[in-house]
């Protein structure tokens, strides 16, 4: 005979006590609702009112699409400095610690205001569950709130229409790109993904589409919120060229003005962005000043040189669009004769061949590693999901560390190493190596 079943659900976990770290709060973060992904507005919706009575005074630029949010996230937060304004800004996921989600002021906040911001969220909540993202989302709308910044630069987690950063009407929206990604929660066609990511439009704002082709979705409901938009490839345009010297240059023409773009790591696409959504918050800022404030801009993990001799790249990238852009930034580097080594780690949800396809003809020898992280793919796994060339340049190895330490040995002083594939992959990377 069968035990009686008990009719009282299971309790949710306690919250951390007075004196908990930040560590406890983020294991707890991690328990308090059934799903890790729940797209919805409406239970954050009714937390947010609890804690915001008005809409922050703060001017506030959110950020979505496929790839480059981070990149534009950064540069306008320099380029917004650079012109004295004080930024908050909110990113995610993060690489090594979950204070870099939250910057004042350029910095990472600490663990003591971090903490406190859970403690208010926790307090405001009462009985409504939310996500890991919904609940570290709130929590850094408090934190920048608390900290009296002038803008707040919000990244979206996912999509857009949906995500919880889209509980803030946006003064300012930029989407940098459109394509297939988180086909699962998104759909599998730009335009289905496009009409997701422009739901953080508002009537009337302005609005920064960085994307050369953007889905019908998108501009339908520009058109329809009467929203102000700038078009790349038409309120401006990026000219870029290759010198004798192997040097890229880089032009960002808008109506009578030419501005330089930096050389650097960062998808041009995405700086180019950052300095068009300038152009509508601080329109008087001077050109001299932009141009300088770029040369400043620093993104880890985006295509981040961290040895040289060999040289040796770090990028976040993880889906065929990321890949498409990082290969051809390979194909550009200076010097002849150079060998690519990739150490490619993956997650189990993602385009893995579509990714490998978009790189296959700049690497030279492949590293596959495994990913011991929930939806990590062992190497075995990845292998059987590609179509690599011969197996004499693709070898196979248990963790990101071990794939680093071969492909370093592999490779000669002239070569390049690209370790790429997911957040965590790059976190591991830069653990070993910094």
């Amino acid at each position: 005979m069968n035990p009686p079943q008990s009719k009282h659900k299971p309790q949710p976990p306690a919250p951390p006590g007075a004196g908990a770290t930040l560590d406890q709060w983020l294991s707890w973060l991690e328990s308090i609702h059934p799903a890790e992904i729940d797209l919805g507005l409406d239970r954050v919706l009714v937390v947010l009112r609890r804690l915001f009575r008005k809409k922050p005074t703060a001017r506030i630029i959110t950020v979505a699409g496929t790839n480059g949010k981070g990149s534009t996230v950064a540069t306008l937060e320099t380029l917004l400095q650079s012109a004295g304004r004080r930024t908050g800004a909110y990113t995610s996921p993060h690489l090594q610690t979950y204070n870099e989600r939250i910057r004042i002021d350029g910095q990472d906040i600490d663990d003591t205001l971090l903490i406190s911001a859970f403690e208010k969220v926790e307090a405001a909540r009462g009985t409504v569950t939310l996500t890991y993202f919904e609940f570290g989302t709130l929590a850094a709308l408090v934190a920048l709130e608390g900290s009296g910044v002038q803008d707040w630069i919000l990244e979206v987690g996912l999509g857009g229409r949906l995500d919880a950063v889209n509980v803030m009407d946006a003064d300012v929206a930029i989407i940098t790109s459109i394509d297939i990604d988180h086909v699962a929660f998104l759909g599998d066609n730009r335009e289905v993904i496009g009409f997701e990511k422009a739901g953080i439009l508002r009537p009337g704002i302005a609005a920064v589409i960085a994307d050369m082709d953007p889905p019908r979705s998108v501009l339908q409901q520009a058109t329809a919120q009467k929203v102000a938009l700038v078009r790349a490839g038409h309120d401006y345009t990026i000219c870029e060229a290759i010198t004798g010297t192997g040097e890229r240059t880089t032009r960002l023409h808008v109506q009578d003005s030419v501005l330089r773009l930096p050389s650097g790591p960062l998808p041009v696409q995405s700086v180019a962005a950052a300095v068009m959504a300038l152009r509508t918050l601080e329109p008087h800022m001077d050109q001299a000043a932009i141009e300088a404030a770029l040369l400043c801009v620093k993104a880890p993990g985006r295509f981040e040189r961290l040895e040289s001799a060999p040289d040796l790249y770090v990028d976040v990238g993880h889906n065929p669009h990321a890949a498409r852009w990082l290969s051809a930034r390979l194909k550009d580097l200076p010097g002849a004769h150079r060998k690519i080594h990739a150490v490619y780690a993956a997650l189990a949800d993602k385009d893995v061949k579509g990714v490998a396809h978009a790189m296959a003809s700049v690497v030279d020898q492949w590293y596959l590693a495994g990913l011991d992280r929930p939806r990590g793919l062992s190497s075995d796994a990845l292998l059987a999901r590609l179509e690599l060339p011969a197996p004499d340049t693709v070898s196979q190895y248990d963790t990101v560390v071990e794939a680093i330490a071969a492909a370093k040995a592999g490779a000669a002083p002239n070569d390049v190493v690209i370790v790429f594939g997911s957040f965590f992959t790059v976190a591991e990377a830069r653990r070993f190596l910094i």
